[in-house]
């Protein structure tokens, strides 16, 4: 598990299916994905990433509020493969989709700032790297609050298909260096 002053990030429950669930059907939270998900759909990837966070003791965490144990949302870590056609791979995103009642209060920067601590000083990784569709703006803004710089590099998501409103995409990146001098200054 990974604290922050408000947040817990740890592995996910059977309670946490059905927000995951209610997180991933709603259209506000997937906005900037291909698609809402289906119920048994977020159950398959739920189990996915607990099972990921058992055998590698890293990856996508759930994120409930410290005061209440409340679930609202998700972030974590993911490997991009070499043959995923992403630019830079193989790699490791950063990702986080909180429901939308906690928008606004800084949780998605403060977890994911953890995450990236995690990242440098635990795993010992050079970079962490962060994309999303051009057109969303609200990730692009938690991505430069947590310190991740622009690459100024634009590609085509190999996943969605030519023409698709969220095909264009962006890299940001964090490199080890700059988090260890951001945390020393």
């Amino acid at each position: 598990m990974l604290d922050t002053p408000r947040l817990s990030l740890r592995s996910w429950t059977d309670a946490d299916l059905l927000p995951y669930t209610q997180l991933n059907a709603d259209p506000r939270v997937m906005r900037y994905f291909p698609r809402v998900l289906s119920a048994p759909e977020s159950r398959a990837q739920m189990s996915r990433l607990q099972a990921f966070l058992v055998a590698h003791g890293w990856g996508v965490w759930a994120v409930t509020l410290k005061s209440t144990g409340e679930f609202i949302g998700m972030t974590g870590l993911h490997a991009v493969e070499k043959d995923s056609g992403i630019p830079h791979a193989p790699l490791t995103e950063i990702a986080w989709r909180m429901l939308p009642d906690h928008w606004g209060r800084g949780y998605a920067p403060e977890a994911a700032r953890r995450v990236m601590q995690f990242a440098f000083e635990v795993l010992a990784l050079d970079a962490v790297h962060a994309l999303t569709a051009t057109v969303n703006g609200p990730s692009r803004r938690v991505m430069t609050k947590i310190g991740m710089e622009d690459t100024g590099e634009v590609f085509d998501h190999p996943a969605l298909p030519a023409g698709h409103v969220l095909q264009r995409h962006c890299l940001y990146v964090m490199t080890r260096g700059r988090w260890e001098r951001e945390m020393a200054g």
